[in-house]
């Protein structure tokens, strides 16, 4: 199947249906393009999402199945809820957007780049700047140590990347922003492809049908307006 190329002067250029999308590299459905709000606002609001390495051009991917994470189906591990009974660390949200990005780009260890580009920081503090992209933070002792990164729209948040300096405090950045997006009314949030990480925190494969079912009703259903107002 021939791949959609996108005209990157066009953001407004349709993207082709997911269904048309490769089951090998699963999920593939287009490439080129560019990585404007309007372009990355429809990407999302339709199951897609940018992913690709340094000196490659934009690929667009929509896999099947999805992983997803309903707010009211979060495990916390025994060994979570004692760490956050400590109260070791303390959590911000929206406070530190910049200092997380830059985390999830660092290198993962027996990794030597990261596909969080240049472009890619740009174009998401962009989205944070006209409060769509927002990120939770993990202190300790008045240091970063943890975070994670995504995109709000309607009732739906789309898990983008996190990362952690000390053990658990990604963990604990995601517990408490998901208790947070179940009191805002969010319904559903992408994790979008399968991680041991996120099937522990009760994460769960969906057809990819599904998922665009739900993200056609919740994307257009208002979250609370407390939603990412200073806590």
């Amino acid at each position: 199947m021939k791949l959609t190329i996108l005209n990157p002067k066009n953001p407004e250029q349709a993207f082709p249906s997911v269904t048309k999308a490769l089951k090998e590299p699963d999920g593939l459905l287009a490439i080129g393009g560019c990585l404007s709000k309007k372009r990355l606002v429809n990407a999302y609001r339709q199951g897609i999402f940018p992913w690709y390495n340094p000196g490659e051009p934009i690929l667009w991917w929509s896999p099947d199945p999805r992983l997803v994470l309903f707010p009211e189906k979060l495990l916390i591990s025994r060994s979570l809820r004692k760490t956050q009974r400590q109260h070791i660390f303390s959590v911000t949200l929206d406070q530190a957007f910049d200092e997380v990005i830059n985390g999830c780009a660092q290198p993962r260890p027996g990794q030597s780049g990261t596909w969080i580009t240049k472009d890619i920081k740009q174009a998401y503090a962009e989205l944070f700047r006209l409060g769509i992209a927002h990120s939770a933070e993990t202190w300790l002792d008045g240091k970063l140590v943890g975070g994670l990164y995504g995109i709000a729209l309607g009732q739906v948040f789309f898990g983008e990347s996190m990362f952690h300096t000390q053990t658990d405090a990604s963990k604990i950045a995601f517990a408490a922003l998901v208790g947070q997006l179940k009191s805002w009314d969010y319904r559903l949030i992408d994790c979008q492809v399968h991680s041991q990480h996120l099937v522990s925190l009760g994460a769960e494969e969906i057809p990819r049908d599904d998922f665009v079912q739900w993200l056609d009703h919740y994307c257009d259903l208002p979250a609370s307006p407390l939603a990412w107002r200073p806590l």
